[in-house]
């Protein structure tokens, strides 16, 4: 998936506007819901493996209007607003591939990558995976598989009434990582380079919040 231009607001931060490095792998599954249709059509079980790339970064002007502690709102305020320019978004799925293709090739709904002015494009295609370890490069993954690249608190999944969200510890290298990870799959080696080490992650799907509230 690519976009001209990306913004990823890290939501720990309130008040101010602190762009992440990274889509969070909430962003992510969001952006696959919105090509299916919904939630309602994603498969319970998704997980996928991710990197991400942008080639230039920056600062804009963005316009916000806050409520105040009465909930009305207030006037408009510009804050800066931290964005990555010319990004690359590479998801491998592993299942449902023939469902995933469809959806991909022909959206349901527009495909957002952060805010919903950013528009994104997808080209899906079929790679084989090598069970072989891999490069960490710019994969965003679990924070216990690799001390390379920054460590971020990022949402893995946010509830539809966003009322819950799931938090999980991730590790992303902006600049790329040699870190050799064996995470079961990656890319084919290249000319005797290692490739991508592909980190499957879990726990995406918005139906776990219903299920935590009927226990």
């Amino acid at each position: 998936m690519t976009a001209d231009v990306v913004s990823f607001r890290n939501p720990l931060y309130a008040g101010i506007q602190v762009g992440l490095p990274c889509p969070p792998p909430a962003t992510i599954a969001g952006m696959l819901a919105a090509a299916v249709g919904g939630w309602d059509n994603v498969p319970i079980e998704l997980r996928f493996g991710t990197a991400f790339h942008a080639q230039g970064a920056g600062v804009d002007l963005e316009t916000y209007r806050p409520l105040d502690r009465r909930g009305k709102a207030t006037d408009p305020t510009p804050k800066d607003r931290d964005f990555l320019a010319r990004a690359e978004l590479t998801v491998w799925l592993i299942d449902d591939l023939d469902f995933w293709e469809r959806a991909l090739r022909c959206p349901v709904w527009p495909l957002r990558l952060g805010r919903s002015q950013d528009l994104a494009a997808a080209r899906p295609k079929h790679i084989e995976l090598a069970e072989a370890a891999g490069r960490q490069g710019h994969a965003i993954t679990p924070e216990q598989l690799t001390r390379a690249g920054t460590l971020l608190r990022l949402p893995t999944a946010i509830s539809v009434d966003r009322a819950r969200t799931r938090w999980d510890g991730y590790r992303y290298a902006a600049t790329g990582s040699e870190e050799v990870l064996d995470t079961g799959l990656s890319t084919p080696s290249i000319d005797g380079e290692r490739g991508q080490a592909v980190a499957l992650l879990t726990g995406l799907h918005v139906a776990q919040f219903v299920a935590e509230g009927l226990r």
